[in-house]
């Protein structure tokens, strides 16, 4: 595993860097927006705004490194978007910041094509799922530690956004100075979405459903906490939990994937996530069992996504895979678009708890839809089932294709074996 890991350090280091300057930055957006007065769906906008560059960048940007070259597109999306989070605290305006997280929100998309292409490149067929375990890791950790950061700063100043452009800066400079090779970029046309529905209808509708929960934690959690009077250092640990929950439930849920129903995995796993806001309804903005609810709801939130690309691969041929992926991302993004949008509009209507009751809603449509899709058809048997993909949803298509190839080739080195 050192091994491994020795050969992709610098990218490992680089996504590590680019994460905390990225996480600092969405829980910044809510902190400073409720200093300048900005209005839940102000906020839901701007958040949204994020969203639609990240999926337009998914889409663009290998084009752009065929046109231009990869190292080329790499750094000019770098310095972007570590100029884009300067400018934010220099226009804190609504009609600015929503078109500067349309641009971070490209580029970062951008960033994440063009790393996991190099991730990619360097992995073997032996080494692919442990690379690409670590690199989610590194991610998810990255985003964690972000919140740790903005405890030393005061976000009505600009320090803080300075740090997280620094951060995005110097994560450029581990990858593009160790890393020689120019790997090809190769993404798979997405499938049409009614082709996709038609093959796997709960892996198209969770995932979408899924979008919409993602961004809203991700982008709406330190709106929530800026309106029930929460401190700086709260709302840090608040959002935080969010993304630590998926670090311990990652692994168990990912091992009962791969030996029972998956339907009933993500149906029990959706209910476990409406319990989790429900219990942030009821919590009389108590903050330890916020940041219960906050674990445990966003917890299952990325396995869950890893679970919607499984049991969406265990229905198709390994040819159609590659394009029902990049279909999925898609989907999600559309999501993640819209997420923000109804809580932020909920949360105006209704107070705090508006985010709550979208959450606990979503999940519920989840495990609503999953348990209706188990009466249409029978169950796919375990040992015909394509492994478990440990993949987080701000995934490009680039890393979601690597993992389904190898989760391909895990199950056909396993039937082979046995």
């Amino acid at each position: 595993m050192i091994s491994v890991l020795g050969s992709v350090w610098a990218l490992l280091l680089g996504t590590l860097l680019i994460m905390l300057g990225n996480g600092m930055q969405f829980t910044l957006i809510g902190l400073r927006g409720d200093i300048e007065g900005f209005s839940a769906g102000t906020l839901a906008i701007i958040t949204s705004g994020y969203y639609i560059g990240f999926l337009s960048g998914a889409r663009v940007t290998p084009i752009l490194i065929r046109r231009v070259g990869h190292v080329r597109v790499f750094a000019a999306l770098g310095s972007f978007m570590s100029a884009g989070l300067i400018a934010l605290p220099l226009a804190a305006e609504p009609w600015a910041w929503t078109p500067l997280r349309l641009v971070i929100g490209f580029c970062m998309a951008g960033v994440y094509v063009s790393a996991e292409s190099w991730l990619n490149h360097a992995a073997t067929n032996e080494s692919r799922g442990k690379i690409l375990s670590a690199y989610m890791i590194a991610q998810t950790i990255g985003i964690i530690g972000a919140q740790w950061l903005l405890t030393l700063g005061d976000a009505a100043t600009s320090v803080l956004f300075i740090v997280a452009s620094i951060l995005v800066s110097i994560s450029f400079a581990p990858i593009l100075l160790s890393v020689t090779p120019t790997p090809a970029v190769t993404v798979t046309q997405p499938m049409s979405l009614k082709r996709l529905f038609k093959a796997a209808p709960l892996g198209t509708a969770g995932t979408f459903f899924l979008g919409s929960i993602y961004a809203t934690q991700s982008g709406m959690a330190a709106v929530f906490g800026t309106q029930i009077g929460m401190s700086a250092p709260q709302i840090a640990l608040f959002v935080a939990m969010l993304f630590a929950g998926a670090l311990f439930l990652q692994f168990p849920i990912g091992w009962l994937s791969d030996i029972m129903d998956r339907r009933k995995l993500i149906f029990g796993s959706a209910l476990l996530g409406a319990f989790g806001c429900v219990l942030g309804l009821v919590s009389e903005m108590r903050s330890e069992l916020l940041l219960v609810a906050a674990f445990v709801a966003g917890g299952v939130t990325t396995p869950l996504y890893s679970l919607f690309l499984a049991y969406t691969n265990d229905d198709l041929s390994p040819d159609e895979m590659p394009a029902a992926s990049g279909g999925l991302v898609f989907i999600f993004g559309v999501g993640a678009i819209g997420g923000p949008l109804l809580s932020g509009w909920a949360m105006q209507l209704i107070g705090p708890n508006g985010f709550w009751l979208v959450l606990t809603a979503t999940f519920a449509m989840i495990a609503a839809y999953a348990l209706y899709r188990m009466t249409q058809r029978a169950s796919t048997p375990v040992e015909e089932t394509e492994a478990y993909l440990n993949i987080i949803p701000t995934a490009s298509p680039v890393a979601i294709e690597a993992a389904t190839a190898w989760s391909v080739e895990n199950v056909e080195e396993k039937q082979a074996d046995a």
